[in-house]
């Protein structure tokens, strides 16, 4: 299995995220999913399971990773999520 650094780059609007991640965070994917935020994982499962299986998303500076925000449209929280070649 394909093992996936996901990073938390910033926090829009106020700055902070009710779930407590912070700027900086960083968790290893899958081994600790159960650290993150559920809506925030739902919304990157599909990106994840893409970058386990060799997607790559050419719009992105480096093709095998990917930049999204979760769900909180008051406080978003940007993640970056990389595959560990």
């Amino acid at each position: 299995m394909v093992n996936l650094k996901i990073e938390v780059i910033k926090i829009l609007e106020s700055g902070k995220c009710n779930y407590g991640h912070k700027a900086g965070d960083t968790f290893d994917y899958p081994e600790e999913k159960g650290k993150l935020c559920s809506a925030a994982w739902a919304t990157m499962f599909p990106y994840l399971s893409g970058l386990q299986y060799g997607a790559k998303y050419p719009w992105e500076e480096d093709a095998s990773s990917i930049t999204l925000c979760c769900p909180d449209y008051k406080n978003p929280v940007v993640f970056k999520i990389t595959r560990i070649e």
